[in-house]
């Protein structure tokens, strides 16, 4: 027995891999290229009748840092949206936008929406405190956006009103940032607290998402670090004071219960921000809708992922 515990001693220790991942607020270096890219696939099954729907929008953003303020531990970010690509096919009908084509056979009666969302800025000023993951203190251009974009259809105002709020946006952007410790991780550790968003979609009704982040370790090649993405969502259907805003059918009844909602993070520590990320989810259950005070019983089953990638390049200019 003896020989067997001086021998374990003797052991070399094993090497536990950490990594300092904070972002890097630098002016000089941190403007970079977002493409953003979202898949769904869904399944709508009413009186046995299955309509299959495919969706993928691709979202082009410019990152800017437009300043740094130490004292208060803040730094302002300019978010611009400088392309958008989109292609829907329900059922059969398709509908195509790419405003970094030229080719006029994408116009289509949604052109004029999707336009006007080219070109549109947000400001958010950002909670840099040393040792913490980044928090959103505030963003700006939410009301600007709802204007521009109810200027191509005034009837979905009151919806547009409700589902970009600045509260709503600021939900949705606060993921990209939360999961970044700002401190050194060992891997296995939890690289902050649960992150709780709740996002309220009016008559569409609303999700609570909780994202759970653990550090994974450094890729394959060791060029960059991982984080692990483990969410739990639940969907709240709309209650029957929630106003219709034009749409045409209201939600009475729903059970969706999503599986399978992970996803990977990869972080670059040279650089200070995130490489890539992916993520996962599946749904399905059951809604129950009301149709000009018909009820309709509907089977939703769907698949959805977002992957985002980050460059220094413009992904909306041709390259020879």
């Amino acid at each position: 027995m003896a020989c067997l515990v001086v021998f374990a001693l003797t052991l070399p220790a094993v090497a536990q891999e950490k990594a300092n991942l904070s972002w890097k607020f630098d002016k000089d270096k941190f403007t970079f290229y977002q493409t953003m890219t979202t898949k769904a696939e869904q399944t709508l099954t009413v009186m046995n009748n299955p309509v299959k729907q495919t969706q993928e929008q691709t979202f082009f953003f410019k990152w800017t840092l437009t300043e740094v303020n130490a004292e208060k531990k803040e730094a302002t970010l300019k978010q611009e949206i400088i392309g958008v690509k989109v292609s829907i096919d329900i059922g059969g009908s398709k509908t195509n936008y790419d405003s970094t084509s030229t080719d006029a056979a994408t116009a289509n009666p949604l052109s004029d929406f999707f336009k006007a969302l080219q070109g549109s800025e947000f400001t958010l000023v950002l909670d840099t405190t040393p040792g913490a993951p980044v928090k959103i203190k505030e963003i700006k251009g939410a009301k600007e956006f709802v204007e521009k974009l109810s200027k191509t259809n005034p009837q979905l105002k009151p919806l547009l009103e409700q589902i970009l709020s600045e509260k709503a946006l600021r939900e949705m952007a606060e993921p990209t940032f939360a999961a970044i410790p700002g401190k050194e991780v060992t891997k296995g550790d939890k690289t902050r607290e649960p992150l709780v968003t709740k996002l309220n979609l009016g008559p569409i009704g609303s999700y609570e998402t909780t994202f759970n982040y653990t550090y994974g370790g450094p890729t394959t090649d060791k060029k960059f670090e991982q984080i692990n993405v483990a969410t739990d969502i639940k969907y709240t259907p709309p209650d029957e004071k929630t106003p219709g805003a034009g749409l045409p059918f209201k939600i009475k009844e729903a059970k969706l219960d999503p599986s399978d909602a992970t996803g990977q993070i990869v972080f670059d520590t040279g650089k200070g921000r995130i490489v890539s990320s992916k993520t996962g989810v599946k749904i399905k259950g059951k809604l129950k809708i009301d149709i000009g005070g018909q009820l309709t019983d509907v089977d939703v089953e769907q698949n959805q992922t977002t992957t985002i990638t980050n460059s220094d390049d413009n992904p909306t200019q041709k390259r020879q």
